[in-house]
């Protein structure tokens, strides 16, 4: 009897000890990843965060008739190398819309080339050593230093790094987001209540339960094949437009809403259902005011979730030419347009080392827009888990 007690008391301890090492692997797993994302996180900010400053010079620009023709006479021969070029482009939009301007001269802040701006924020740069010492006097009088780049949220992109912004891929993303939304969440819905509240469970629903879930795991590039093929090829949807990304990405998320939908959907009581029956409620009504209320939540979480997974995509946008060079925002639905992603990856691919701030900064920006999504998700969920 005492040596079995003794067995027991070791089968225990032994028992025990997994169980702490299980707890202490779990805990040791879940320390990595938060690790991982703070470096990750911590990186993207350290490199994205200059992105959001602009190096900007105080000169004299003198407007006159002779600089809607040369612009570049409209800045002193010193300072000429230290302007973007992009500033001498406006020069002639900008005396025709104020015709005051000309032959007066103003001290201004206009923004500085790209070795300037990487001068300033220390980095390597194309500077000669006497354009250095011009930046330095500069510096000293407080007529160059770095300021918000409100130029990054207002522009499109452009050649030029110091002018290149995220605001036309975000209007193309918004845009293309509205479509996908559009088109996948009526339908992904309408068929999620069709399989689980009205479909008889027969080979027919069971093949189509099977092809939905492998769907759902049918990597993204090959929907931008099916878009190319379908869309463009087919119907004529013009190229690099967010008629046809947007159509495209419905394509990949409607299975990810059909499936959170059918969770959502079974995650309602039974008892409801059986009591909305026992009053005399139809099978539509059941659905209708009862089921689909309850289950909204749900609903509502796993769609926020698929629009946000469809905005970080980049390979299908790709097929179906959302790489273009858009200066511009577009204003319709068939216009050439391009979306934040996409966007990314050009600045990516670009060989300027400026370029690089301006890629960790749309990545941060595209961070926050998913984290809002995802946070709007969560407290979705929770009010109206509250109000059910």
């Amino acid at each position: 009897m005492s040596q079995s007690f003794e067995e027991i008391s070791a089968q225990l301890k032994k028992r025990h000890r997994r169980s702490a090492r299980m707890k202490w692997l779990t805990m040791g797993a879940l320390i990595l990843s938060a690790a991982f994302l703070v470096v990750f996180i911590s990186d993207m900010v350290v490199r994205g965060w200059p992105a959001f400053q602009q190096a900007q010079i105080q000169v004299d620009v003198t407007y006159n008739e002779q600089s809607k023709e040369i612009p570049l006479a409209a800045v002193s021969e010193e300072f000429r190398p230290l302007v973007s070029r992009g500033f001498f482009r406006i020069l002639p939009l900008r005396m025709e819309d104020n015709p005051a301007l000309m032959g007066t001269t103003k001290t201004q802040w206009v923004i500085a080339d790209s070795p300037v701006d990487q001068y300033l924020k220390g980095n390597k740069n194309e500077l000669s050593s006497s354009q250095r010492n011009v930046v330095d006097k500069l510096v000293k009088q407080g007529r160059a230093e770095l300021k918000f780049n409100t130029t990054f949220f207002t522009t499109g992109d452009s050649k030029m790094p110091e002018l290149a912004g995220i605001a036309a891929a975000a209007i193309g993303t918004m845009m293309t987001m509205l479509v996908t939304m559009a088109v996948c969440f009526p339908i992904g819905v309408m068929t999620a209540v069709y399989l689980e509240e009205f479909a008889p469970d027969n080979k027919l629903t069971q093949i189509i339960e099977i092809n939905i879930n492998n769907l759902a795991a049918v990597p993204s590039i090959l929907f931008g094949l099916l878009g190319l093929a379908i869309y463009i090829s087919f119907f004529g949807v013009p190229r690099s437009s967010p008629l046809v990304g947007g159509l495209t990405l419905a394509l990949m998320t409607l299975p990810v809403i059909i499936i959170s939908t059918r969770a959502a959907l079974r995650s309602v009581p039974d008892s409801i259902r059986h009591a909305a029956f026992g009053v005399g409620c139809s099978r539509w009504q059941v659905v209708r005011d009862h089921v689909l209320p309850v289950s909204l939540p749900g609903i509502l979480t796993g769609s926020i979730i698929g629009l946000a997974q469809a905005m970080g995509e980049t390979a299908p946008l790709i097929i179906v030419g959302m790489v273009a060079f858009i200066p511009e925002a577009s204003m319709t639905l068939t216009d050439a347009s391009t979306v934040m992603p996409a966007q990314i990856f050009t600045w990516a691919s670009q060989p300027e080392a400026a370029f690089a701030e301006k890629t960790a900064g749309g990545i941060l920006v595209l961070l926050a827009v998913l984290i809002f999504l995802n946070a709007l998700a969560v407290w979705l969920r929770n009010k109206f888990e509250r109000r059910w």
